[in-house]
């Protein structure tokens, strides 16, 4: 007892207050809410969860000026949230690690749990127009499996070829309703897209229930189903 005393008494005296350590990694920690301090390089952010992508298509995607694009994106790398690539005179980016994709969904979740505003967009535009139970991913999954189930991945093509679900149809949702012409009635349609605060799946599913299909859309989307580490395929529909 002693002995620890003594340990504890010759110990520097802590100042009030965060020590200079602390006032460091407080202002590097900074850098990463920084980062996501802009609408713009949220919508990057999502973007690249769904998979590599060049500059300008990141640019047309997100609805941004390629200048504008460059210069987000290198915000986002300078914070290491994203890395890059070059090849011959395009760059490519990428989410620097997988761990970015399940940090950002973490942020989104939280940003509607605690914004009532976040949760009354998410309610009025999203849930008020899908009166049906989403599908769960474990329940795809077993459905797939069994061929119980037409899946759509109605995110552009790009998105689609960088990474799916293994099974399931590139539908773009401006090519859906010329697809929908094969499709049994009495066969349910799962559709997703980008995420649980992505448009796309549930206007599919509107699309498909006007024609007279079962339709639903997947609880979330394709990030969170590579986050949990569910089986992913890549390449075109002709090769999934």
């Amino acid at each position: 007892m002693s002995a620890n005393l003594t340990i504890v008494r010759s110990l520097p005296p802590r100042s009030v207050g965060p020590s200079d350590l602390e006032r460091s990694l407080y202002e590097q920690f900074a850098r990463v809410g920084m980062a996501l301090a802009s609408p713009g390089r949220v919508a990057l952010v999502d973007l690249l969860c769904q998979g590599e992508r060049g500059v300008d298509a990141l640019a047309l995607a997100a609805g941004m000026s390629l200048k504008n694009a460059s210069a987000q994106l290198r915000e986002l790398r300078l914070a290491g949230l994203v890395e890059s690539r070059r090849e011959g005179t395009r760059v490519y980016y990428r989410v620097a690690e997988e761990a970015v994709c399940a940090f950002f969904s973490d942020f989104r979740n939280l940003a509607r749990r605690r914004l009532a505003e976040v949760d009354r967009l998410v309610r009025d535009s999203l849930v008020a127009v899908d009166d049906l139970e989403p599908v769960r991913r474990a329940e795809l999954l077993g459905r797939l499996a069994s061929g119980e189930v037409v899946v759509f991945d109605v995110r552009p093509r790009e998105e689609y070829e960088a990474g799916h679900v293994p099974g399931a149809r590139s539908v773009p949702l401006e090519e859906l309703d010329a697809r929908l012409a094969g499709i049994p009635r009495n066969v349910e349609i799962v559709a997703y897209c980008r995420g649980p605060y992505c448009v796309l799946a549930p206007q599919a599913v509107a699309v498909c229930r006007t024609r007279g299909l079962v339709a639903r859309r997947l609880e979330d989307g394709f990030p969170e189903w590579r986050l949990a580490g569910l089986p992913v395929a890549t390449g075109s529909e002709a090769a999934a």
